[in-house]
């Protein structure tokens, strides 16, 4: 792929330290992490061609979750493991979000919020799924939670990629879905819905929640009860998609959304010293293409939304593909399916560089520390201005 011509770390050089100096240490910590992503700054390695002896420094990544540069291998190791957990079913593909009268007070409390809504979207799932007027089973699935839409305005929502069917409450045989449905979004909002307000309630009366701004009337026991009273009489948005054509597609989807960030370098379109062009896709027209200008402070506190807190996984699994349970009925699954309960494991791929001279074999020979990489810099560049 072409190496796009701006980056995310480009606006944070254009912002300057004194807009760094003005931010939280751990949106800090975010944006020197990308700025020095494949620096010299982060170090690096030595390569050599085993065919001509051809040798090239190449840099360190930072390794950052949200840096748009480090998602491409962790993305693949995490794509071999899923591929080995596919069945032979049908998979559907169905959303959850909330009210947009919900999101200031997420914002306020990311981690607990954003944990309750992967339990109120798991928990609605397998309850729905379990009831005999339903589907009748037990179901696995992954959740993949993003909180961005196109042009980086708060968007927080679910992602769920279920398999069409699961294993009958006493675990003795398959019980498919529909080819083409999988269960009611509207019983799933209405669950879905009461489930994580009764975790919002249950959270205020323990005193977990914090309030500020806009919200701190919240923190009244009977501004709360209108609050909830309003979010209750709402329809919340659960939609599912078309289902998924077969197991490839399934990997396909997966590798555009389990490890994206708020906005991919390919995005942006220029950079000055003042403002950043970006493309956005306007869903409301066919998907149109459409630029928006920001100026770069603008530009990274919008992408510092989206920035997790620690310890707070994007990915979760439920059911049978929860990891306490993945091990003991994954292969039953597959052994109702009549699939090998025990595939063997799909090795992890070396991953090759190639010579641009004569397309031999590099070979990592020396560790270099950023110093290291300033002394061998320098070198070069004298020995090529007194040649």
């Amino acid at each position: 792929m072409t190496p796009p011509p701006w980056e995310v770390a480009d606006v944070i050089r254009m912002a300057g330290t004194r807009f760094l100096d003005s931010l939280t240490r751990a949106q800090r910590k975010v944006l020197n992490a990308i700025a020095r992503c494949r620096t010299a700054a982060m170090g690096g390695h030595r390569d050599q061609c085993v065919d001509c002896g051809y040798q090239e420094i190449k840099f360190h990544s930072c390794r950052n979750r949200h840096c748009p540069k480090c998602q491409v291998n962790a993305r693949e190791k995490w794509l071999r493991k899923r591929r080995q957990e596919l069945l032979p079913v049908g998979y559907f593909h169905t959303v959850f979000s909330v009210p947009h009268q919900l999101i200031p007070l997420m914002w306020q409390n990311k981690k607990l919020l954003f944990s309750l809504l992967f339990q109120a979207t798991g928990s609605t799932l397998l309850e729905v799924a379990a009831d005999p007027k339903r589907l009748g089973a037990e179901i696995g699935f992954l959740c993949i939670l993003h909180t961005w839409g196109q042009t980086l305005n708060r968007h927080p929502h679910i992602h769920c990629v279920v398999p069409g069917g699961g294993l009958s409450l006493d675990h003795t045989r398959w019980t498919s879905s529909h080819p083409r449905f999988f269960l009611p979004v509207k019983v799933l909002s209405s669950v879905f819905r009461d489930k994580f307000l009764d975790g919002l309630k249950q959270a205020h009366r323990t005193n977990e929640l914090r309030f500020y701004g806009d919200c701190e009337n919240l923190s009244d026991s009977q501004a709360f009860a209108a609050f909830i009273d309003e979010l209750s009489k709402k329809d919340w948005v659960v939609y599912a998609k078309p289902p998924f054509g077969g197991a490839e597609h399934v990997l396909q989807y997966l590798a555009r959304y389990t490890h994206r960030v708020a906005i991919s370098n390919h995005r942006i379109v220029s950079v000055d010293k003042s403002h950043v062009t970006f493309l956005w896709k306007d869903y409301a027209h066919n998907n149109q293409q459409r630029p928006m200008t920001l100026t770069c402070e603008k530009f990274l506190l919008q992408f510092l939304q989206h920035t997790l807190p620690k310890g707070l996984p994007r990915i979760r699994y439920f059911g049978w593909l929860a990891n306490r349970r993945r091990g003991q009925l994954l292969p039953l699954c597959r052994t109702l399916l009549h699939q090998d309960p025990n595939p063997p494991e799909i090795p992890d791929e070396p991953q090759v560089a190639h010579c641009p001279h004569c397309h031999g074999q590099m070979c990592i020979i020396e560790q270099l520390t950023a110093a290291q990489i300033l002394q061998a810099t320098y070198r070069m560049e004298y020995a090529f201005n007194t040649s």
